[in-house]
C-alpha cells in the first residue's frame, strides 16, 4: 500500500469514526411503556449520576405515635459518559448543569425498578429555570437504571424522630429534547 493509500484510508477511517459520533445516543434498557416521552421528542444525552437519596424520621401523618422515613431530597453529582461532573441534581427535582442550566422537574408516571432494593424508575416533565446552556432545551427525564436509594428497612420510632438518613444511590438520566425536523429532504 502506497503511503498516499494509508493516508487517505486513514482520514476515512476518522472521517467515518466522527460521523458515528454525531449520532444521539442510544438507550440499550427496556423501559416500561408509560415512561416513554412523547413521540415529538428524541434522547438527547444519557447523565449518569451518584449520590444520596435524604430520608428523615417523621411523624406519620394521620396516624397519631407512628413514625416512618420520609423522603426529603436527593444530592447526587451528574457526569458525563468519560465520567467528568457536569452538574448536579438536588431538592425540587432540580438538575443543574456546571454551565449554570438548570431544570425544575414534575414526576409523570412511576414503575418499580426492577430491583426491589432501588429507588422506582419515574418520567418527569421538565422546565428550563436556569440560563441557556446545555440543559435548557430539555423537556423531558427518565430516571431508570437505579440502584439503591431506598428508605431504611428499620422502622423509626419517637426517640429517633428528625434523624436523616443518607442512603448511596446511583441512575441514569435520559434528556430528552423536542425532535427537530428533518429538512435532509425538502419537495419543491
Amino acid at each position: 500500500m502506497s503511503k498516499t493509500s494509508k493516508v487517505t484510508f486513514l482520514l476515512l477511517v476518522l472521517l467515518v469514526a466522527g460521523c458515528a459520533s454525531l449520532q444521539p445516543p442510544r438507550s440499550s434498557v427496556e423501559v416500561p411503556d408509560k415512561l416513554r416521552p412523547g413521540a415529538n421528542e428524541s434522547l438527547a444525552r444519557i447523565v449518569p449520576a451518584k449520590g444520596v437519596q435524604i430520608y428523615e424520621c417523621r411523624a406519620r401523618k394521620d396516624h397519631v405515635g407512628e413514625y416512618e422515613w420520609a423522603f426529603v431530597a436527593p444530592e447526587a453529582g451528574l457526569f458525563d459518559a468519560g465520567g467528568k461532573r457536569i452538574g448536579r441534581h438536588y431538592a425540587g427535582p432540580h438538575w443543574e448543569s456546571n454551565d449554570g442550566s438548570k431544570l425544575l422537574g414534575t414526576v409523570k408516571e412511576r414503575a418499580d425498578a426492577p430491583a426491589a432494593d432501588a429507588i422506582p424508575w419515574v418520567l418527569l416533565a421538565t422546565k428550563s429555570v436556569g440560563s441557556e446552556g446545555a440543559f435548557s432545551n430539555v423537556t423531558s427525564i427518565q430516571r431508570v437504571s437505579t440502584v439503591g436509594g431506598v428508605a431504611p428497612k428499620a422502622g423509626c420510632s419517637q426517640a429517633t424522630a428528625g434523624t436523616p438518613a443518607r442512603i448511596d444511590y446511583t441512575a441514569d438520566y435520559y434528556f430528552f429534547t423536542i425532535r427537530q425536523p428533518d429538512h435532509s429532504y425538502q419537495s419543491y
